[in-house]
């Protein structure tokens, strides 16, 4: 089966090695797909530690992780980056989420906005743009 994120990689070989690793991607994209398969998983801890401590939803996790188990994530597409390679200090990814939830399908289209700091990428939010 492949990973979560997409890839045409086993999860072992894919967004497991970052929820095992405190999330140390090389690329703004990776921490999105490993992100996307915390959320499938249910993994709050790793959706906490990934998350700017600037704008970090702390006192949201537990929601964030119900909201999370209530739905079927169906897939993700990565429509587009922007930066956010090994060399740069932050970066943008647009994707689209698809989930069912209660029997509909709906989508989080969203733009990330993400930064690097001390070699470590982290999702800040929605993008200015």
């Amino acid at each position: 089966m492949n990973c979560y994120c997409g890839n045409d990689k086993p999860y072992k070989d894919c967004c497991e090695i970052f929820h095992l690793n405190n999330g140390k991607t090389e690329t703004a994209e990776q921490l999105m797909r490993s992100r996307y398969s915390a959320f499938v998983l249910t993994n709050g801890d790793y959706l906490m530690q990934t998350h700017h401590r600037s704008t970090r939803p702390i006192s949201e996790k537990k929601a964030i992780v119900t909201w999370a188990k209530s739905v079927s994530w169906i897939k993700l597409d990565v429509l587009k980056t922007s930066k956010g390679l090994a060399n740069d200090k932050e970066g943008t990814v647009t994707f689209n989420a698809y989930f069912q939830k209660k029997g509909c399908i709906d989508v989080i289209h969203e733009k990330s906005a993400f930064i690097k700091e001390n070699e470590t990428w982290y999702y800040l939010g929605y993008a200015k743009n």
